[in-house]
C-alpha cells in the first residue's frame, strides 16, 4: 500500500532514537512531519528533525486536539523503560497516555467529512507485549496497551474502522538511550517500518527473533476469534 506523499505524519517520542530515525525516513520520502515532544527547550531539539514541533505532557493530552486534527497518520512511539521499576509511571506513559491520544484521534477521525480519506494510527506496543523484556513494569504496561489496541481493532464498528485504520508496530530490541545494547539500529528499524507498512494492513513486525513472527499473528488470530464469539454471544442473547 503506497502512502500518498501529501500526507502529514505525526510522531510522538520524536526526540528519541527511533523518533529521529522515523522522522528522517519519512522526510526523505517527501512527507511533512509534526513531532511531539516533552522537551520544553526547542534549542535542544535536533536540527533536520520534524517540520513542526509540538510540546505536550502526559495528563494533558486533551490539549493536543488542534495539532492532531492536522495529521493523517499518527505514529505513537513514546515510552519509557524505567530502571526504577515505577509501575504507575510506566503505565501512565506507556499505556494510559497512548489510550487517551488514541481516543482523541478517533474522535477527530469520526468528525471528518465522508469525502475525506481515512486517518491512520500506528501504535508501537513492542514485542514485550508477550515476550520478556527483563523489566516487569515495562512488560505490564506494554501488555496493557497491546491488549487495548487489539480490543479496539476487533470491536470498532464499521464506521469507526473506515474512518480510522489501526496498525500495531511490534519491535524487537534496537539501540537507543533506553536500550544501549539493542541489536538493531534505529535507522534500520525505521526503514523496515516504512517498507512493511506498504504491504501489511495491521501488524508491522521488526524483530531479530523468529518467534515474534509466529507468536504475534497467532495471538491476534486467537483474540479475533474470541472477540467474534463475544460479539455473536452478545447479539444472540440481547435480542
Amino acid at each position: 500500500m503506497q502512502i500518498p506523499k501529501s500526507k502529514t505524519i505525526g510522531i510522538t517520542g520524536a526526540g528519541g532514537s527511533l523518533g529521529k530515525a522515523l522522522t528522517k525516513e519519512f522526510r526523505s520520502h517527501g512527507y511533512k512531519i509534526i513531532g511531539f515532544t516533552h522537551n520544553r527547550n526547542p534549542q535542544e531539539l535536533p536540527e533536520g528533525g520534524p517540520n513542526e514541533w509540538v510540546y505536550w505532557e502526559c495528563g494533558k493530552e486533551f490539549l493536543l486536539e488542534n495539532s492532531l486534527s492536522k495529521i493523517d497518520i499518527l505514529i505513537l512511539n513514546h515510552g519509557i523503560y524505567d530502571s526504577k521499576e515505577d509501575l504507575e509511571k510506566s503505565i501512565e506513559i506507556n499505556a494510559t497516555s497512548t489510550i487517551k491520544i488514541l481516543r482523541l484521534f478517533e474522535k477527530i477521525s469520526l468528525s471528518q467529512s465522508i469525502e475525506s480519506s481515512s486517518k491512520e494510527i500506528w501504535i508501537n506496543t513492542s514485542e514485550a507485549e508477550i515476550l520478556p523484556a527483563l523489566n516487569p513494569c515495562y512488560e505490564i504496561s506494554k501488555s496493557l496497551i497491546g491488549q487495548v489496541v487489539t480490543f479496539k481493532k476487533n470491536f470498532n464498528n464499521q464506521n469507526e474502522s473506515t474512518n480510522l485504520i489501526i496498525r500495531k508496530i511490534i519491535l524487537g530490541p534496537f539501540k537507543s538511550n533506553l536500550n544501549p545494547i539493542g541489536i538493531m539500529s534505529p535507522e534500520l528499524v525505521a526503514s523496515l517500518i516504512f517498507y512493511i507498512a506498504k504491504f501489511s494492513n495491521y501488524l508491522i513486525i521488526v524483530s531479530p527473533n523468529p518467534l515474534t513472527y509466529i507468536l504475534f499473528p497467532l495471538r491476534e488470530l486467537y483474540f479475533f476469534g474470541y472477540y467474534q464469539f463475544l460479539k455473536f454471544f452478545k447479539k444472540r442473547f440481547s435480542n
